[in-house]
């Protein structure tokens, strides 16, 4: 029987659209695999022929009628959208992809901390409502080159990222459960127990902490307490992981310099939500991952593990229900 790979990537938006050409692309590839793309309203039926399947999510509710399905594949990094232990139990393997989220995510790290640094920020909310805002800047900008980043969940796009403020001069902390077991040069790895240690030097702190159980609340008051004077933050993890409330009292208290968020507690916040008036917190709407490049990134990293699938290796990306422990996240 040919195998049937079973592909749902719908987007509105193109970069993070599946193609007529990724679909070519697939089949010029695996002339002997049967790929079927369909939407998802139609994967409840399509799924029960397929052996593999492609998609952004999947709901439980597909593993009650008989399946063949032995391996599910996301694009995304994050898998806390996705019935891990189901599909364990089920004897189903699900990977993630990697490797190709930490360009953008970097980009958008670092033009955030350069809009906190310079003053850019401070500027565009000033320049309607000031005659000249150049004493304010003069108060509040700072350098990055000699400061310290730390980077708390730093897997690949965290080692990523601090490559780059490596460039601009930066100091750069890694906290994680454990250090990577090839160490990229000039990271300073600091465990998950010693955190507070780390915050406490820190001039920035990029979060990019999964989702778990372990993770909800990480950043609370006692967290932003140990924060350095003068630290901006920046989520680009998981809103599930800051203490939001937490971090509104840290900004009036001037705990924090500035806040970024790119993942908020609702989606979209409401209109009155304190997060999008507070004057030092920037918003960006889960935009981190933007990049024109992404889902041909995404079905190379597809493609590949699907030459391991068809000769019974080991896939890359494989979860497990323990996977994204707080500190070894994307």
């Amino acid at each position: 029987m040919r195998t049937t790979a079973l592909i749902s990537l719908n987007s509105p938006y193109s970069f993070w659209q599946f193609s007529n050409r990724h679909a070519e692309q697939l089949r010029s590839a695996f002339p002997d695999i049967r790929f079927r793309i369909t939407t998802e309203r139609d994967v409840p039926v399509e799924i029960r022929a397929a052996d593999v399947y492609f998609g952004w999510a999947f709901d439980t509710e597909w593993l009650t009628a008989p399946t063949r399905l032995r391996w599910t594949s996301t694009p995304s990094a994050g898998v806390d959208h996705w019935p891990v232990a189901a599909l364990h139990a089920a004897d189903i393997m699900l990977t993630r992809g990697y490797g190709y989220h930490g360009r953008p995510m970097t980009e958008h790290a670092i033009g955030l901390l350069l809009g906190f640094s310079r003053g850019l920020f401070e500027s565009s909310r000033l320049q309607a409502r000031s005659v000249w805002w150049k004493d304010d800047l003069a108060d509040s900008f700072f350098d990055l080159y000699g400061q310290t980043l730390t980077i708390v969940g730093c897997g690949s796009v965290g080692i990523h990222l601090a490559e780059v403020a490596q460039a601009l001069g930066m100091h750069v902390i890694g906290v994680r459960r454990s250090p990577p077991r090839s160490e990229p040069g000039g990271i300073e790895w600091v465990p998950a127990h010693r955190v507070h240690e780390a915050l406490a030097r820190s001039r920035a702190i990029v979060n990019l902490l999964p989702a778990t159980d372990e993770t909800r609340g990480f950043f609370d008051e006692t967290t932003f307490k140990a924060c350095g004077p003068g630290a901006v933050f920046i989520n680009l993890g998981r809103a599930s992981t800051v203490d939001h409330d937490a971090l509104l009292d840290a900004l009036d208290r001037d705990r924090l310099a500035g806040a970024a968020l790119d993942v908020q507690p609702h989606k979209p916040p409401e209109l009155d939500d304190p997060l999008r008036h507070h004057p030092r917190i920037v918003l960006t709407p889960k935009s981190a991952v933007f990049s024109h490049a992404y889902m041909d990134q995404a079905v190379a990293f597809f493609r590949d593990n699907l030459r391991l699938f068809l000769a019974g290796q080991p896939l890359n990306g494989a979860v497990t229900p323990t996977h994204g422990g707080p500190h070894d996240s994307h």
